[in-house]
């Protein structure tokens, strides 16, 4: 894509996208997937250096791996608009056979899932496997993922974070939804996790923020410092605010729409404030 308004015109249209797709089987977690609306429309239509073909192995091409599953919406949405698979086959979300399941999986075969994910906290693992492999196939290009805050609650995080900057591995840049919130109300108040930058930094991460997670320019902007902060000895951890729920005036800021599905009624006041732009499909 070529300029801003072009992804913020694909930003509304797969937020619309998420609320149909989580409204249609009344099951789906539209609240985190709004929230990174903008993080997903970036990375897969900017940031990132991608094949127009798709294969497992990746090689040649940065990859990227979703740990905090549940927001599979948003996911299916943008790889779809993306080109990976029919956009009219996001009618199909989770629904019994489809490809579309509520937490993405391998089993099926689609195109730009390469890992099954949602059981928290394994994200960060496989990613830095993924990084290692580039570095042994000599592959110069990245590997990107996306955790939740409320998942760095998860143990196995932090062995992960510790091997990373323990064994060099700089061609990873992690990205932390930083929203404050998860199934049971704030992160402070289900399990406080202190300064998140300064547990990254003390584990020997090079760690950057970005404060408007739902800004696109500020996203680019953030991501392009990021990578240029890799391949010097630290893997790089992206610390990203934002808003669960942004755009839908009334599921923002609060966990109550982690996985809820709107009505019929709040169906038509979330499509009202996100007019459709591309095509519904």
């Amino acid at each position: 894509m070529s300029n801003t308004q072009q992804l913020e015109d694909l930003v509304t249209q797969v937020r619309r996208d998420i609320l149909r797709m989580v409204h249609k089987v009344n099951s789906g977690h539209p609240g985190g997937s709004l929230g990174c609306t903008e993080f997903f429309v970036a990375l897969y239509n900017e940031i990132m250096e991608t094949n127009n073909t798709f294969d497992m192995d990746g090689i040649g091409e940065d990859i990227f791996f979703l740990s905090n599953g549940h927001i599979s919406p948003v996911y299916y949405s943008v790889l779809a608009r993306a080109g990976y698979f029919p956009v009219d086959e996001l009618n199909t979300f989770r629904i019994i056979n489809s490809r579309l399941q509520g937490h993405p999986t391998t089993h099926e075969g689609l195109p730009g899932v390469r890992i099954a994910s949602g059981s928290l906290g394994q994200g960060m693992s496989v990613a830095l496997g993924a990084a290692q492999a580039k570095k042994l196939n000599n592959d110069n290009h990245l590997v990107y993922s996306l955790h939740g805050d409320g998942e760095l609650q998860e143990g196995q995080n932090w062995e992960a974070i510790m091997y990373a900057s323990g064994n060099k591995v700089d061609n990873i840049i992690a990205t932390i939804d930083l929203n404050g919130q998860q199934i049971d109300g704030s992160t402070d108040d289900v399990l406080p996790m202190g300064n998140v930058k300064e547990k990254f930094e003390a584990f020997g991460w090079t760690v950057l923020e970005i404060e408007e997670g739902n800004n696109i320019e500020a996203i680019l902007k953030g991501m392009a410092e990021a990578k240029s902060k890799t391949g010097q000895g630290k893997p790089v951890c992206v610390l990203l605010k934002t808003v669960m729920g942004n755009g839908v005036d009334f599921m923002m800021h609060t966990h109550a729409w982690h996985g809820k599905a709107p009505n019929d009624e709040q169906l038509a006041i979330g499509l009202a404030q996100n007019p459709e732009t591309l095509g519904d499909y």
